[in-house]
């Protein structure tokens, strides 16, 4: 584990209340944290397969529907940072027990929405409540594990949890829009969301806080917010704008002036919002950017590999999540049964490196699929080569909160899940405009529909496997100090 955790400052009042937990309660603590993941990425994903029957029965215009999930992207992504913060601030278990209310009673809202406004309001809210619940989970779980082999084993299972929820999502969005209607894909976060409230409750440690007066910075708040939200608004919007146009590079400047001012601030701030000490360490700042370039790279795993079982091969939406499924399983198999070994064995930057290795390989075989593949000999491969993110997730995760001490351990919870969702949003801008301007081209030039999006998916692969080469050059030289063997 890295040496900043080993001189950590004495525990705050926070830290105090996770002490007293045995280890069932830690435990039960990590199940609590692991359901309110689960529930916030099963949604990201179970609401992508059941776009077209929202769009059937709302009436959506098409350029409307993508406002289903962007919505939830804008306000995910811009709250992460502060609500992290606000999390150390006025305590994380409060924190965490307010955005599973907002996301599930947002949640409820959505099954019953009958009208396109209704329904995007609903997953703005959801994204507000997941934002709440999602920034301060980390944050919460290193301070309950303090021991590094045990902090490895509960990591892995929270970034189990995590892989698990994209892939089940897409099963059973597919199954529940078939067998029942849209609408369920909303109810079934309400059950999961009730339990999660009523085990948090006596299983998360108490805490305060530091108080607001040690952050209570509202102009830096607005800033950052304001920042991000723009940020990410003009990103989703590329491929309706173009990246050359004039509002993408208006507003991609403005976001810019925003954060660069916000930054300016908490240099200066005498209780700044994002205390700017956290970016001081090498590790956590390498650490998100890996992130954010590997979560840009598997949007092409994800989502285009889906996309391709669709619309090229033909799949249906239960069969293209059930074709999904062996890389749920091999990534489960790995986090929880090998990865936390590998960690306190090798170290984290070693089992990193080898996981975006086996990524990089599985996005190079998808780069060679044929418009009439075969699953066994041509998929099948690389679903197992998602193995390399059960590697690569639970080492990169501890890295990433290994420089933040105990005051901060919220603030980089919600950083490390704001380059994630930034790398999703760039991921799906570059990767899917460039694998449609590719497909135009093709068809343009000649080709039939399904091997002009085959090469159009090709192209996106390829981009993908280069950004995860280039992950790998920032692991080996960024992160080159930590991660060495345990034994």
């Amino acid at each position: 584990m890295s040496a900043a955790l080993a001189s950590a400052p004495p525990a705050t009042s926070s830290a105090a209340a996770a002490a007293p937990h045995g280890l069932r309660s830690r435990w039960t603590a990590l199940a609590v944290l692991s359901t309110g993941m689960l529930m916030t990425i099963l949604d990201g994903s179970i609401v992508t397969v059941a776009m077209p029957a929202i769009q059937n029965d709302l009436d959506f215009s098409p350029a409307g529907l993508s406002w289903v999930v962007n919505a939830y992207l804008i306000a995910f992504g811009s709250l992460l940072l502060l609500a992290g913060r606000l999390g150390d601030l006025i305590g994380r278990k409060q924190m965490f027990l307010a955005g599973t209310a907002v996301f599930t009673g947002a949640s409820m809202l959505a099954g019953f929405a009958a009208s396109p406004a209704v329904l995007i309001a609903a997953r703005f809210l959801q994204g507000v409540g997941s934002a709440m619940a999602s920034a301060v989970s980390l944050g919460i779980l290193i301070t309950l594990f303090t021991e590094s082999r045990e902090r490895g084993k509960a990591i892995a299972v929270f970034s189990f949890t995590g892989a698990a929820g994209a892939s089940l999502g897409q099963v059973l969005g597919g199954v529940l829009t078939e067998a029942l209607d849209w609408h369920w894909v909303f109810f079934i976060n309400l059950p999961i969301g009730l339990a999660a409230l009523l085990l948090a409750l006596p299983a998360l440690p108490a805490g305060r806080g530091l108080g607001l007066g040690a952050g209570a910075d509202v102009l830096g708040a607005v800033l950052v917010t304001a920042g991000l939200m723009l940020g990410i608004y003009t990103v989703v919007k590329v491929e309706q704008y173009g990246w050359a146009s004039t509002r993408t590079l208006g507003l991609g400047a403005l976001s810019l002036v925003l954060l660069a001012v916000f930054t300016l601030r908490q240099s200066k701030a005498r209780t700044p919002l994002v205390p700017l000490r956290i970016f001081r360490s090498r590790t956590v700042v390498g650490a998100n950017l890996v992130q954010m370039l590997m979560v840009a790279a598997l949007f092409s795993f994800q989502i285009l590999v889906a996309l391709y079982l669709q619309r090229v091969l033909g799949y249906g939406a239960a069969a293209t999540g059930l074709a999904m499924l062996p890389a749920a399983l091999v990534i489960g198999a790995v986090s929880l049964g090998v990865s936390a070994r590998l960690n306190a064995r090798f170290g984290e930057r070693r089992v990193l490196l080898a996981g975006l290795g086996l990524l990089v390989v599985a996005l190079g075989l998808l780069t060679r699929l044929p418009v009439r593949a075969d699953y066994v000999t041509d998929l099948l491969p690389v679903m197992l080569l998602a193995a390399g993110f059960g590697l690569a997730l639970p080492a990169l995760t501890t890295l990433g909160m290994s420089g933040a001490d105990e005051r901060d351990a919220g603030l980089a919870s919600g950083l490390f899940n704001t380059t994630a969702q930034i790398g999703m949003a760039l991921g799906v801008a570059v990767l899917s405009t460039l694998a449609a301007s590719r497909t135009e081209s093709l068809t343009l030039s000649g080709s039939s529909p399904a091997k002009a999006l085959t090469g159009g998916y090709h192209l996106a692969f390829g981009i993908g496997a280069a950004l995860l080469l280039t992950a790998i050059v920032l692991t080996a030289t960024l992160l080159r100090s930590e991660g060495t063997p345990r034994r």
